[in-house]
C-alpha cells in the first residue's frame, strides 16, 4: 500500500495515464476547536521534538484571543463544500472526504471510513500551494501511516500537484491584493508597499525542496498581475530553537525597516496560506496590527484565497487532469507546472529544528 511516488531518478514524474476514482480526500492540518482541545493538539504536533511545556502554554494563550477555536477546520469544510458542488455541476460526482494530519478528522480515522464505504482510490488534495517537508511529503507520510494501520483493503491513494503558479491560485490573490490596495487613498497608492508573507521554514529544510523559488515566482506573478512596484518577500510564524536559522526577514522585522524608509502605506498578502487559519490571524491581524500601530503604518492585510471561486475551480480542474490521458497542465511564468508524482528524495525534512504552530 502506498501513495504513488517515484521510484528512482529518471522515473517519470507526470501521469499521463488516465485514472478512476471513487473519492477525493482533503487533507490539512487540523486545529482544537475549544479551549480544552488547545493542550492535547499542541502536544500531538509537537510530540517527539522535546518542546519545552512553558513554550506549549505560550502558544496554548495565543488560542485565548479566538475561545480556543481555530478556524482551520470550519474553512476546510466550508471548502468542501464549495467542491462537492463544483465537482456536481461538472458532472463529477465523487464524494469529498475530510482529514488532518494534527486533530480531528485524523487521516487515519478518514482512511477506515473510506474503506468502510468502499472507496479502491482516492485522489488527494493538500491545502498547501508551495512545496516543502511540512507542506507536500509529510502528508504523504501520514497517508503511508494511515494506509499501514487501516491494513487490508485500505484504499490507495494519488496525490495531486502543487499549484503555487497555477491561475486559478493567482487570480484571487491578484484580485486580493487589487482590493486591499482599492482602501488606500489614491493619491498614496502607488507609493504603498506590498508584503508578501509565507511561514518561515528552518534552513536546512528549505534548502530540500524548491519553497524559496516556488514562493518567488509566486509573488513576482501576484506583484505583475496586481500592479504592485514596491513589493517584497517576508516570512511569519517562525518557531523553534533561537539558534536554529530560519528564513528571514521576518515581517514584523520588515515593517520596521519600511517604516524607517518612510513608508505610509502597507498591503500584507499571506499568499503561503490558503485561508485565514490562526496563523494568519494571530501573526498578521493581532501582531502585526500591533506593530503597525506602533510604527505608525498603515496597515491592510488582503484576504486569503479562501472558497474564491476560481480557486475551487482549479480544484476541480487538477482532478479532472489525473482522470485524461496526457492532459493540459495549465502553469503561469516560466517554471512550468509542478510533478503529478514526487521522487522518493523530494522534500527531505533537513535537520529542522521544528518547532509548535504558532
Amino acid at each position: 500500500m502506498s501513495i504513488r511516488g517515484a521510484a528512482a531518478k529518471g522515473a517519470p514524474l507526470f501521469d499521463d495515464e488516465a485514472r478512476e476514482y471513487d473519492a477525493v480526500l482533503v487533507m490539512s492540518f487540523g486545529g482544537p476547536e475549544g479551549m480544552d482541545e488547545v493542550m492535547p493538539f499542541l502536544e500531538n504536533v509537537t510530540r517527539g521534538r522535546n518542546v519545552p511545556r512553558e513554550r506549549l502554554l505560550e502558544v496554548a494563550h495565543h488560542y485565548e484571543h479566538f475561545g480556543g477555536v481555530s478556524p482551520i477546520n470550519q474553512q476546510n469544510r466550508a471548502l468542501i463544500a464549495a467542491l462537492e458542488a463544483e465537482l456536481t455541476a461538472h458532472a463529477r460526482h465523487l464524494p469529498v472526504y475530510f482529514g488532518n494530519r494534527n486533530w480531528h478528522p485524523f487521516i487515519t480515522d478518514t482512511v477506515r471510513q473510506m474503506r468502510g464505504d468502499g472507496v479502491r482510490r482516492a485522489i488527494v488534495f493538500v491545502t498547501s500551494a508551495f512545496s516543502s517537508y511540512s507542506g507536500c511529503r509529510q502528508y504523504r507520510e501520514d497517508i503511508i501511516r494511515a494506509q499501514a494501520e487501516v491494513g487490508e483493503g485500505a484504499p490507495e491513494f494519488d496525490k495531486l500537484r502543487m499549484f503555487y503558479n497555477h491561475p486559478g491560485y493567482i487570480e484571487p490573490c491578484v484580485a486580493n491584493v487589487k482590493a486591499a490596495l482599492a482602501r488606500i487613498p489614491m493619491e498614496r497608492r502607488g507609493a504603498a508597499h506590498v508584503a508578501f508573507t509565507a511561514h518561515s521554514l528552518p534552513l536546512s529544510m528549505a534548502r530540500e525542496c524548491d519553497y524559496e523559488a516556488q514562493l518567488q515566482e509566486a509573488v513576482r506573478l501576484v506583484a505583475e498581475g496586481a500592479g504592485c512596484g514596491d513589493c517584497a518577500l517576508a516570512y511569519q510564524s517562525r518557531s523553534g530553537p533561537p539558534h536554529v536559522p530560519w528564513l528571514e526577514p521576518d515581517i514584523l522585522d520588515h515593517m520596521e525597516k519600511l517604516a524607517a524608509r518612510g513608508v505610509r502605506d502597507l498591503v500584507i498578502l499571506p499568499i503561503g496560506f490558503t485561508s485565514d487559519h490562526m496563523e494568519v490571524l494571530f501573526d498578521l491581524d493581532i501582531e502585526a496590527v500591533e506593530k503597525a500601530k506602533e510604527l505608525g503604518l498603515n496597515m491592510i492585510r488582503a484576504a486569503t484565497v479562501g472558497t474564491a471561486a476560481p480557486y475551487v475551480g482549479m480544484i476541480r480542474e487538477l482532478i479532472e487532469e489525473r482522470m485524461a490521458a496526457r492532459p493540459e497542465r495549465r502553469a503561469l511564468g516560466d517554471r512550468g507546472p509542478n510533478h503529478d508524482i514526487c521522487p522518493l528524495d523530494c522534500c527531505l525534512p533537513g535537520t529542522s529544528g521544528k518547532g509548535p504552530p504558532r
